[in-house]
Order: structure tokens, then C-alpha cells, then sequence
């Protein structure tokens, strides 16, 4: 009785809750306008990973056909990774005790042995396609489209020309996934396991008890990849970082959005709708404008034979031919009817005039869950210089986001991966680097400088840089990575030989211009003398 009368209560605590607070607003359960709105809401893994499979394959291909899904991973790409990320060495100099001449010449050295791996294709790719810089894009884009993106740590045996052996080798989405004896085929459906160990496995991440990540499995092949069907599909589980070393053997480069979330989402995932009808209401326009285009006559005759017109379309450029080529369409095209025939149209008035204001409202839309300003979006400036200026502003707060994360899940990781085997083989002398991990993490500072934000009005901007160098609101090594993303103290440096050459060549033009003036003087003088 008192378990039924328990939970009586709680029944009338639920529905007398329904005419208060939230149960008056978005929770109402009364309200005609809110209450046929029956949401459903799982755990992470039921939201997510049972339909990360279908949400990867439709952004893939409205990235692949869909212009405004295409921009806005690129324009993600440009300027978050641009060119690349480089590496600028930043060591603490108190808690290693040393000089800035010190500290500069190994930052020095760390960088242009970090050069020599990243710089050569086959010394950082395990594939040998990509330098490192080249698969920062990679990975970046592949982590937009499929929601995350995975990079193996291999290592290969050195050699005199390229002596680490460290190399990365990038993992698409698809092929991280719960093993199943039905194959890779079958694996997009299964996405809930168990290893052996007990563990439990979503969609390809082993997490233990208290939902730590433990490990992954990478399959040897992709999901329906034709050509390899009749191959047996092999899983091979990867531990998240070496028993021994404690280092990293995989990355995984993701964004979470929820607890409890062991795998991305598709950055298209909010809009696949709209993107999806945005694609398909431009190719009506554009087939409606290019049909609107064509100049057909159509003539009624009585006699069989309907001329020669009709047997020369394969000459007529751009027509539309009907399946038995009988009759076309075309610029200049004429066709000949059998008795009786008759041709009608319709009146679609295409052009359609409210076409473009109607794709940038729908732009704005998609550029407002994509933290994109439809003007960077479509590539379209033509708003004032403040609203510009606001739109680019707005849009760097996400870029800078975004490539935080980045750095964090990747270029560092791979940094002290790769200064730690510099260290092992003595590239690098950092004593104490191995026994006192305080040390260790004072030799692994980093600055990582991408592609600069770019200014619609250069005078204003490097003026209002210049004041707040000035008044201490910021410093010249800031200002410069904000300005045009270079390096403060390597211009300085360059700057010095520049004007150590310029000096020089002021102080040859001088004796230049000097011994002419003495020479003008010496013949003037005998001029006179004579």
C-alpha cells in the first residue's frame, strides 16, 4: 500500500506540475499550439551514435554538391588552419633556469628540428602524401564532415636522411566501430558491444566502469566498400596511450556537445534540412531559367514529311531532346507537329524575382547555427564597414574557439610526442626532461600561430594596435600574431640585418656622392686655374 500510494503521489505531483512554471511555457502539455510537439530525447549514445552513420553520409554529400555546405567547411578551414599551424617554442625560464639567450637558442634549435620531420612528406606521413602542415587540413576537414576524425601514432625505423621514427597516419570516422562477427558492412548498425575485458564499447570507443576512455577499434576496411566485400573484416583495438610510455597511440579529434559523449557530430548535422532544400530550390531555379531561355517554334503541317529540322539537333548546342527524339528543345531550335498536335506552356515567370532575397534569409539562418555571418558564408561583402567589421569579429570568436580545440586534441599532442623522441636521441639536451615531469611540461610551452583575422581598414587597425602597445593593453608579440599572424621577434631579427644593410649601403652611397662632389670641385678649380 505504501509503494502504491508513493507513487499516486508522484502522479499528482506530475500533473499539477503541468499548470506551473515551465509546465505554463515550453512544457505545457495544454497549449493547442505546443502539445502535438512530442519530443524524444535519449542518452548521447542513442541520440548520436545510432544515427551518426546516416548524418555523415548526407554531409559528406552536400558538402560534395551543395555550394553552401562546401563554403562553409572551407571558409572553417581558411581560417582556422590556413596554411598551417606552426609551432613557436615558448619554454618556462623560471622553472628551468635559464637565460632568454639560453632559453632562445634551444627554442631555436626545438623549432628547426620540429622543421625537418614536419616539412618532409615521408617523414611525418605514414602514407607519404601529406607534411604535417598539409594534414592539418586533412584532418580538420574530415573532423567537420564526419563529426570527428582519428590519427594513429606509427613509428617507423629511422634513417640517416630522416632520423624519427615518428609518423602519423590519419583515420576517417567510418572505420572506428563496435566489432562485429557480420562484418564492417553491419557495423554502422551495431554500434553497442563488449570487450572482453568487460568494457563497454560505443560506436568503436572502449570505456571502462567509471567511463573512462580505454581504448579503440579501427577496421580494416569501410563500411559497403565495394571491391572488398568477399574480404574478412578485421578489427584491431588500439589502447589510448602506451602501457609503458604513457604516450599517446591514437588522437581523436572531436567536439562535445554532451556529457557522456564519446563521438562527434557532423558539423552540417543542425541544417542537412534546409542545406538539403536550399540545393534542391537551385536547381528548379536554375533549370526553370535555362528552359526559359530556349527560343522553340513549333509548326503544324499537313505533309509527313516534318523537313530536315528536326534530324540536325545533334548541331543545336544546350537542347533538350525528348526520348525518341522526336522533338527538342533549344536555342534557334524549330520542330515540326503532325496533324492534330498542339503545343502549350505553362507560365512559371522565371526568373524568379524574390529568388536571391529568399536564399539570404536562408543563408543567414544556416550562418547563425553555423557561427558564420551569411556575408563570409556566401562570400558576398555588401553591408557598411561596421557591419563587416562586426560580421568578421563575430566569425573569429568561433575560428579561435575552433582552433584551440585543434591545437589541444592534435598539434600539441603531436609537438611533445615528437620533442620527446628528440630529447631520447639526443636532438635536443633537456636535463631532467624524463625523471620530473614538471620539467617536462616547462620544455613543451607552445605557441601555435595560424592565419591572421586580415583588417578592412589596415590604418585604423594597426593605429588602434599601436595605442594599446602603448598602454600596455596588450604586447607587440600579440599584436603582430593579430595583425598578419607572423612572429614578433623574428621580424625584429629581420628587421636588425635589414637595417644593418641599409646603414651600409646609406654610408656607400655617401662617399659615393662625396668623392663626385670632390671630383666636380677638383675640375671646376683647374677650369679656373686655367
Amino acid at each position: 500500500m505504501r509503494y502504491k500510494l508513493k507513487n499516486s503521489s508522484n502522479i499528482i505531483n506530475y500533473f499539477t506540475s503541468a499548470y506551473k512554471g515551465y509546465g505554463e511555457a515550453g512544457a505545457s502539455i495544454r497549449k493547442k499550439t505546443i502539445k502535438s510537439f512530442k519530443a524524444q530525447s535519449g542518452s548521447p549514445n542513442e541520440d548520436i551514435n545510432y544515427n551518426n552513420f546516416t548524418l555523415r553520409q548526407r554531409s559528406r554529400m552536400l558538402y560534395m554538391s551543395a555550394p553552401i555546405a562546401t563554403s562553409a567547411i572551407k571558409t572553417n578551414r581558411t581560417n582556422v588552419i590556413g596554411m598551417g599551424l606552426k609551432p613557436k617554442s615558448k619554454i618556462n625560464l623560471n622553472i628551468l633556469r635559464k637565460t632568454p639567450e639560453q632559453a632562445e637558442k634551444w627554442q631555436k634549435n626545438a623549432e628547426f628540428q620540429f622543421s625537418l620531420w614536419a616539412n618532409d612528406k615521408l617523414a611525418c606521413d605514414a602514407t607519404g602524401i601529406n607534411d604535417f602542415y598539409s594534414m592539418q587540413q586533412l584532418a580538420f576537414t574530415s573532423q567537420l564532415m564526419s563529426g570527428d576524425s582519428f590519427v594513429l601514432i606509427d613509428r617507423y625505423k629511422p634513417t640517416a636522411m630522416r632520423p624519427y621514427s615518428l609518423r602519423l597516419r590519419i583515420i576517417e570516422a567510418d572505420r572506428v566501430s563496435t566489432p562485429t562477427q557480420l562484418g564492417a558492412s553491419y557495423a554502422p548498425y551495431y554500434t553497442d558491444g563488449k570487450a572482453s575485458n568487460g568494457n563497454k564499447i560505443f560506436d568503436g570507443v572502449e570505456v571502462n566502469y567509471n567511463g573512462l576512455v580505454q581504448a579503440y577499434y579501427i577496421s580494416n576496411k569501410y563500411p559497403f566498400e565495394s571491391g572488398r566485400i568477399s574480404e574478412t573484416t578485421k578489427w584491431v583495438r588500439v589502447p589510448v596511450v602506451g602501457e609503458q610510455s604513457q604516450t599517446p597511440n591514437i588522437l581523436h579529434m572531436m567536439v562535445s556537445e554532451r556529457p557522456d559523449q564519446y563521438r562527434g557530430v557532423p558539423y552540417l548535422a543542425q541544417i542537412i534540412e534546409p542545406l538539403l532544400q536550399m540545393r534542391r530550390y537551385t536547381d528548379s531555379e536554375l533549370m526553370a531559367a535555362l528552359v526559359n531561355s530556349f527560343f522553340t517554334a513549333f509548326i503544324t503541317t499537313e505533309q509527313a514529311d516534318k523537313g530536315i529540322f528536326n534530324n540536325n539537333t545533334e548541331d543545336v548546342p544546350n537542347t533538350i531532346v525528348n526520348p525518341d527524339d522526336e522533338y527538342v528543345m533549344g536555342p534557334g531550335a524549330i520542330n515540326y507537329l503532325n496533324p492534330g498536335e498542339s503545343v502549350s506552356f505553362g507560365d512559371p515567370k522565371h526568373p524568379n524575382s524574390g529568388f536571391d532575397k529568399f536564399m539570404v534569409v536562408l543563408c543567414q539562418l544556416c550562418g547563425a547555427a553555423l557561427e558564420i555571418p551569411a556575408d563570409l558564408l556566401m562570400k558576398a561583402f555588401n553591408s557598411s564597414y561596421s557591419a563587416s567589421r562586426a560580421a568578421l569579429l563575430e566569425a573569429w570568436k568561433s575560428f579561435k574557439m575552433r582552433r584551440s580545440w585543434f591545437i589541444s586534441d592534435f598539434c600539441q599532442p603531436v609537438w611533445e610526442l615528437f620533442i620527446d623522441e628528440a630529447v631520447a636521441n639526443g636532438s635536443l639536451v633537456a636535463p631532467g626532461y624524463f625523471s620530473n615531469p614538471l620539467i617536462r611540461r616547462a620544455y613543451l610551452g607552445t605557441q601555435w600561430i595560424g592565419p591572421s583575422q586580415g583588417q578592412l581598414d589596415p590604418i585604423k587597425e594597426v593605429t588602434a594596435e599601436i595605442l594599446s602597445n602603448e598602454n600596455g593593453y596588450t604586447t607587440r608579440g600579440a599584436s603582430t600574431v593579430k595583425l598578419n599572424g607572423s612572429d614578433w621577434d623574428d621580424n625584429m631579427v629581420q628587421i636588425t640585418r635589414e637595417n644593418e644593410k641599409l646603414s651600409i649601403a646609406k654610408s656607400q652611397l655617401n662617399i659615393t656622392l662625396n668623392l663626385n662632389e670632390e671630383r666636380d670641385d677638383n675640375e671646376q678649380n683647374a677650369k679656373g686655374s686655367n
